[in-house]
């Protein structure tokens, strides 16, 4: 079986997109994080694009984003 991998979100830190993926496996979604160049001199990584299976994106996307808050009530 072919998998089909859709890019999710491309990052300037590679460790926003590691966090990323940890938040994913926990939640049993299957990702990868794809460095897209030299990695900086203080040791932070450089861009990077985390990447999810196709039949994963709308759960993925749900998860990783932002929660809306309700407005707060005029007193």
């Amino acid at each position: 079986m072919i998998v089909s991998w859709i890019t999710l979100k491309t990052t300037a830190m590679r460790w926003e997109a590691e966090l990323m993926q940890q938040v994913l496996a926990s939640h049993d979604i299957p990702a990868r994080v794809i460095s897209l160049g030299v990695g900086s001199y203080m040791g932070v990584g450089g861009p990077a694009k985390l990447q999810v299976p196709s039949e994963h994106l709308w759960t993925a996307l749900l998860l990783l984003s932002p929660v809306d808050e309700e407005p707060e009530e005029a007193q």
